[in-house]
């Protein structure tokens, strides 16, 4: 079966990511793969999954068959992208959120080089925004 990764936050990024991503999976027939990364940096990531949260994060997907994986990365947008080539996804689903030009330069940012990295297409989404 064909997959899209999506790439969670706990988060409305994140929920937009996986709403738009089941979406496409119901329109082409695709499994979803879900996965939440941290880089293991600091004592509380914000971006981590809690277990809780992520036992629900299925909850809407109404059919569509899904996996969760949590990882621990040095670098989560490597991450993503190694999962997504050695899993031969078809399609990358994140949930963007806006930042300033200093905030990218000084930070970077994980969409960006996923955008960049992958060898199949990506698709970028904001929170309250409808699937087409």
């Amino acid at each position: 079966m064909s997959t899209i990764l999506v790439g969670f936050t706990p988060d409305e990024f994140g929920r937009a990511a996986v709403k738009h991503a089941a979406a496409e999976a119901r329109q082409r027939g695709y499994g979803l793969l879900i996965v939440n990364g941290s880089k293991g940096d600091a004592f509380v990531d914000q971006r981590f999954a809690a277990p809780e949260v992520l036992q629900h994060v299925g909850d809407d997907l109404d059919g569509v068959t899904f996996e969760v994986r949590q990882v621990v990365a040095a670098d989560v947008a490597d991450e993503l992208l190694r999962v997504a080539e050695d899993e031969g996804v078809r399609l990358i689903v994140l949930g963007l959120r806006r930042r300033t030009p200093v905030g990218k330069l000084l930070m970077g940012s994980v969409a960006q080089r996923v955008i960049l990295g992958a060898v199949c297409p990506v698709l970028t989404v904001k929170p309250d925004t409808e699937p087409v």
